[in-house]
């Protein structure tokens, strides 16, 4: 190709399409929105136009909440097969953006506040979606997780934070499923804008996850597109039929944009249209009525039973007094650019009605749909429906304006209205059922007075006839959440938005979700994973195996349990695998998810099932080598059916992944970085097998506890002994050895010259720090010379 053409492929035609450069032979190809459904406008002239019909499926707080990888690929395959329909090449989904705040006003469209679960469901989605010849677009990279200033706020999160949660909610998903595209998102990180950042597009993304699709824009994302390039960026979308290529161009014969960089996103779009061509050929259509059932099974699958006094399934001759127009005109999608038009939707009211028949229902609307609003008549008449029945089922939750991309939530409050609707429900009948249709976790001041909740989150098309099958007992409530309910929005760290400033501070670094509550020991309304059944289980027989393996970094522990369906219904049951490190030098969550499956038995059934557990299991990010480590020492695996409903646990033993590890301070484990070629030199043998080499990149500044070799670990002992012969003995609580302790710790280097009052010269403190940066022989020579010196 020749200049012109590549950089006319680094840009859109128009809103949806790719460039087609005359004499390339490549076609142009169609991108479109799709997390839970495709919406392919019938005009390329923006948002605002309507879209073909489509399923619209669960959104994603629904899908994750099913906790069921296979359901999600199903899912997947179904929205492939859609969009290859409608000659489609790349499906815009999934968000596998954090939960950072309940907050966030497209929370709906992401799956987790768990980077583990949310990466393996994401990941799910796109080999789902892939099978079919279609594209994915992993989205929204990275660091994206709030709607306020979303197209410039600058995101200030620490190493650890990013990595352990932010960006491992992408790596399995990159890694383990091959998106065809990966899209850049609006906001800056760390000062820098996603679509030009070199360290996430390049270093990240494509040296270190090994990542071989191509980097889209956000629509509208783009910066400067010359300059995005030479980031990593692959193709700016929406495009505007060459308008801006001269720019390019221009970049390209001055040296700002390198030809290497052109040739990459060049050969990056022509590999996605190759790529996607079965979806351009393959035989179109589609069994629609196929797609609702499954739609229909994901939702229920996807619905949480919160809590339930007995009164769910509802029985087969009671009265049913059906409250809300949710009931009738459900709330089903959220807003925005993921709104799908739908081929039909179901209601609970119409499908009650075929179930049960209508002579045991009665209705009242209870609130105005739009507004959520209720008055005095409204209430009177659901108090007085209410009164006749046995059970009365209101349908409450979240108006569409309440969950929208773009607007980030005030509160989690309900409206009003359903807030005093429920309240009068309950006053005239004791069996109250509340079903919330919402896409984030709401507040229940209401939630003692009632006998049962489920949460049906946004389920799609069918969401109204999955509801009404799991009220009745035809279906079970199969879900388990994803996201922590807190009791009010204060009790999270993150509740308010700056209102301001142009950045927002990640100040509770790794502690989001469930790691954030477990750790301040705060009480929630409902933990991360609970979710009740229609029936019971029992989990015994408890066996951690670790498979022997000689490669010590192919290391795995397999967690087995059996699970028994202890009940008389059909069911299934979520067995979560949490890891806790015992005694971790580093601050660490109290436990972290590190494994699931999910189990479908029969009343009677027993299953031993196996969750396995790999080595990065127990590692953190650790700053001082940029890598993951793991601390030598105990680690207990905890299985249970929530976050705070640990069933059974075990403790196993780990070497450090650098097998070199000698405890330093306070037990601290210090990672050698040697020389192999100096050692051999200076020692006339060979580096033994069994120590590491590791990148170093330690300073005289660099506290002593924080470098991970040997040789500080020996200076710190040392210092230790002089300090002990220097001060009278004391009790190890005393303030004054806890000080010198820590002072120890803290000391960098460069203090040596006057706490020795210069008996070790900079010289010598300078070598001392090439020496635990690899430098073994170099920076013996130094140390030998500072001392010949002194």
């Amino acid at each position: 190709m020749t200049t012109h053409e590549q950089v006319s492929l680094t840009s859109g035609a128009d809103f949806w399409n790719t460039q087609a450069p005359a004499g390339t032979g490549l076609p142009a190809i169609m991108l479109t929105d799709g997390p839970h459904g495709l919406r392919k406008q019938r005009t390329d002239a923006g948002y605002a136009m309507e879209s073909v019909p489509a399923t619209c499926f669960p959104t994603a707080s629904a899908l994750a909440a099913t906790w069921d990888v296979e359901l999600l690929e199903e899912v997947g395959v179904a929205l492939g097969a859609e969009a290859r329909s409608e000659d489609v090449s790349v499906l815009l989904g999934p968000g596998a953006n954090i939960k950072r705040s309940a907050l966030c006003g497209r929370n709906f469209e992401y799956f987790s506040e768990d980077p583990f679960l949310s990466s393996r469901m994401a990941a799910a989605w796109i080999r789902g979606v892939q099978s079919a010849g279609v594209g994915a677009s992993l989205k929204h990279f990275a660091v994206n997780n709030q709607e306020f200033r979303r197209y410039s706020v600058d995101a200030l999160v620490d190493d650890r934070a990013l990595r352990e949660i932010y960006l491992a909610s992408f790596e399995h998903a990159v890694v383990a499923a091959r998106p065809a595209t990966v899209m850049a998102a609006y906001n800056r990180v760390n000062g820098t804008h996603c679509a030009e950042h070199r360290f996430l597009l390049t270093d990240i993304l494509r040296d270190a996850w090994g990542f071989d699709g191509l980097v889209v824009s956000d629509w509208g994302a783009v910066t400067r597109r010359s300059t995005c390039l030479e980031a990593g960026l692959d193709l700016e979308m929406p495009g505007y039929g060459g308008r801006g290529d001269d720019a390019v161009l221009e970049a390209v014969r001055t040296g700002e944009l390198s030809a290497a960089a052109l040739d990459r996103a060049a050969e990056s779009v022509r590999r996605l249209i190759e790529r996607t061509a079965p979806a351009r050929t393959a035989e179109k259509g589609y069994d629609h009525a196929a797609h609702h059932t499954l739609a229909r099974r994901a939702a229920q699958a996807g619905t949480v039973l919160l809590t339930n006094d007995g009164v769910l399934p509802i029985g087969s001759t009671e009265r049913i007094a059906v409250i809300g127009e949710f009931a009738k005109q459900p709330r089903y999608q959220g807003a925005g650019s993921s709104g799908i038009n739908p081929h039909r939707v179901d209601d609970a009211w119409t499908d009650l009605t075929e179930q049960v028949g209508a002579d045991r229902l009665s209705y009242a609307p209870g609130y105005v749909r739009g507004s959520g609003r209720t008055e005095p008549a409204l209430l009177d008449e659901a108090r007085r429906v209410a009164g006749a029945a046995d059970v009365a089922v209101v349908f409450a939750g979240l108006p569409d304006s309440y969950e929208t991309e773009g607007v980030d939530r005030a509160n989690l409050d309900l409206p009003a209205g359903h807030d005093a609707l429920i309240a009068a429900v309950a006053e005239a009948c004791p069996r109250v059922v509340v079903v919330l249709a919402n896409g984030a976790p709401v507040t229940m001041p209401w939630h003692d007075d009632v006998a049962a909740i489920l949460e049906g989150y946004l389920g799609g098309q069918a969401s109204g006839s999955a509801v009404a099958r799991v009220l009745i007992g035809d279906a079970e409530p199969g879900g388990r959440l994803a996201e922590t309910f807190p009791l009010r929005v204060t009790d999270n760290p993150v509740h308010v938005w700056p209102a301001g400033p142009a950045q927002v501070e990640y100040r509770e670094s790794v502690y989001v979700g469930y790691r954030y509550y477990d750790a301040a020991d705060v009480d929630v309304r409902y933990p991360f994973g609970h979710g009740l059944s229609y029936t019971t289980f029992d989990w015994t027989e408890l066996e951690i195996i670790e498979v022997e393996n000689d490669d010590a970094s192919e290391q795995r522990f397999d967690v087995s349990v059996r699970v028994t369906n202890t009940g008389d219904r059909p069911g299934s049951d979520v067995v979560q695998v949490y890891v806790r490190d015992v005694e971790s030098t580093v601050f660490r969550p109290d436990q972290e998810l590190a494994g699931f499956t999910k189990v479908h038995l029969v009343p009677g059934e027993s299953r031993r099932v196996t969750v396995q557990l790999d080595r990065r299991a127990f590692a953190f990010w650790d700053t001082t080598v940029d890598d993951w480590s793991i601390e030598s020492g105990d680690f207990e695996i905890r299985v249970g059916a929530s976050s705070r409903d640990i069933r059974t646990s075990a403790t196993v033993t780990l070497e450090s992944d650098r097998t070199g590890f000698a405890p330093g301070p306070a037990g601290y484990h210090g990672s050698p970085v040697f020389d192999r070629d100096a050692f051999a030199e200076l020692y006339g043998r060979p580096l033994p097998d069994n120590v590491v080499d590791a990148p170093g990149h330690y300073t005289v500044d660099t506290p002593l506890a924080d470098i991970r070799h040997p040789a500080a670990t020996l200076l710190t002992t040392v210092m230790r002994r002089k300090v002990a012969a220097m001060i009278p003995a004391t009790d190890e609580d005393d303030p004054l050895s806890l000080l010198f302790a820590r002072s120890l710790q803290e000391l960098p280097p460069r203090m040596m010259t006057m706490l020795s009052q210069g008996a070790v010269t900079p010289e010598a403190t300078q070598a001392f720090v090439d020496i635990c940066n690899g430098g073994l022989l170099r920076g013996t020579r130094k140390l030998v010379s500072a001392l010949r010196r002194k």
